[in-house]
């Protein structure tokens, strides 16, 4: 619904309601519906310029020369928003936030940080990580395993193989994602082929047919790159996550070894270099995931605190007080950017999120938290809210209050919380606001489309203002 939603204020250039569903309900901008289409694009087709300006500085795929940016710019309505369009010289997949997991699958493309394999192409150095290649894709697993075992250095120079389509490979095995020259898809189809990557080569064969179809009914129109976007997300934590049951102790593997549909011996090495001890179970796990995370590990695992300790064959490190339930959902939030959290334990993993200084997961937490919101604990998940500064929590308990008002207002925890924001105005003047009074304000007055919610919206605020002259409150 909120999908449908979005489509809806582009189309009719409804910048608020827009705003709304982005910056509060984290609705993706770069959906597509049916037809292919994206948000930008009917902004662009219906004019609306503010409307185009603001998805652009969100971060929406829109790259010149590629079949989206094309396809923008010859259906914008305005020569304003083809400039608009044209002024943004490298328009990104989106605004770069350090915490986000493509970011940061696309940074260890570009580091050398914990790599520990070199492909030499043609004299092109690219650093990899085998735990990766190896959960990615079963060639590179078994290769790993024979031909370039222990080699921290292979060496392609086959006259076939093209420096520019490995690197797309690369990154399409890292991010799910893939830009490459319209002069090189016959050459990543064949790396494709030749690495067992039938589902890359499928998409870029369905993308290559989009392309070109659009490109010849466009008279003077050409596309000179050719962008898979993640649409393979899920086959991508999917493949992650892989390494995240490796790196569980025995007695937590769901996974029973042995059984169908692997053998021991066919199963991928996953190359750990840390071992984290905890409750006495020990997770081998990768730096490169943990580092590449979460600040507090890499300050952590380069022993600025003096807890790492030597063990047989990797370091270990003890984490103390955290419980194994709360890190191995840590530990399948750090490998795949998701994990199941139920409301018995959901509050310990934002807890140790914070510490961690995992954001992600902290906002993770927060959706989880809006399913379980009910009259008996909105008061308490707006205060937790706060503490953890998660906007997005609050102003869902915002809205519930907004919507079940007659409900809350005579509760006495929430005559408390309006009090409390009142007190923390200083010399309050009669023009000050109450931040929790604002809020369910908002969310009562916005919107209101007929008559008759009109006057169940008043009737709220008539509550409202009852409610402050009881409690002796200006607001």
């Amino acid at each position: 619904m909120d999908i449908q939603d979005m489509f809806h204020a582009c189309k009719l250039g409804d910048l608020q309601r827009l705003q709304y569903l982005v910056e509060m309900k984290e609705v993706d901008i770069d959906t597509r519906d049916k037809w292919d289409s994206t948000p930008l694009y009917y902004a662009c087709l219906c004019g609306h310029r503010d409307i185009v300006e603001y998805l652009l500085d969100k971060g929406a795929k829109c790259e010149a020369n590629t079949f989206d940016g094309e396809r923008c710019l010859y259906g914008a309505l305005t020569d304003d928003i083809r400039n608009l369009l044209k002024s943004y010289h490298v328009i990104s997949s989106r605004t770069i936030r350090r915490e986000l997991y493509e970011e940061f699958l696309r940074r260890l493309l570009q580091d050398r940080v914990y790599s520990d394999v070199v492909f030499r192409v043609h004299g092109e150095e690219f650093p990899a990580h085998r735990c990766i290649l190896s959960a990615r894709c079963l060639f590179f697993a078994n290769m790993f395993k024979t031909k370039w075992l222990n080699k921290p250095v292979v060496e392609l120079n086959h006259s076939l193989m093209s420096e520019g389509a490995f690197g797309s490979i690369l990154q399409y095995l890292y991010t799910g994602s893939m830009g490459v020259s319209m002069d090189l898809v016959d050459d990543c189809l064949k790396l494709a082929r030749q690495c067992q990557l039938y589902e890359l080569m499928t998409e870029i064969e369905d993308r290559m047919k989009k392309t070109l179809s659009w490109e010849s009914s466009k008279p003077g129109v050409r596309v000179t790159t050719l962008v898979l976007e993640s649409q393979g997300s899920d086959v991508l934590q999917r493949d992650l996550a892989q390494l995240a049951h490796w790196a569980l102790p025995d007695q937590l593997n769901s996974w029973v070894v042995g059984e169908l549909p692997f053998e021991p011996e066919s199963l991928p090495l996953s190359y750990p270099d840390i071992c984290f001890c905890v409750q006495e179970h020990k997770f081998m796990c990768h730096k490169v995931f943990f580092c590449g995370r979460s600040d507090y590990f890499q300050a952590l695992l380069e022993d600025h605190f003096g807890e790492c300790q030597q063990g047989e064959s990797v370091p270990t490190l003890i984490l103390h007080d955290v419980s194994v339930d709360v890190f191995v959902r840590i530990l399948m939030y750090i490998y795949t950017d998701s994990c199941d959290l139920h409301a018995d334990f959901v509050g310990d993993v934002l807890m140790w999120a914070d510490m961690y200084l995992l954001p992600g997961l902290k906002r993770l937490c927060a959706s989880s938290m809006m399913a379980y919101v009910d009259l008996s604990n909105v008061v308490s998940l707006i205060r937790t809210a706060r503490l953890f500064n998660l906007p997005r929590l609050e102003s869902h308990c915002a809205e519930f209050i907004a919507n079940n008002l007659s409900k809350v207002i005579s509760q006495e925890d929430f005559k408390a919380l309006v009090i409390e924001d009142a007190s923390n105005v200083q010399q309050r003047e009669e023009t000050d606001s109450i931040d929790i009074v604002d809020e369910i304000r908002f969310y009562i007055s916005s919107f209101v489309l007929t008559y008759s919610e009109m006057e169940e919206a008043n009737e709220k605020l008539r509550l409202i203002d009852d409610m402050l002259e009881e409690l002796d409150i200006e607001g």
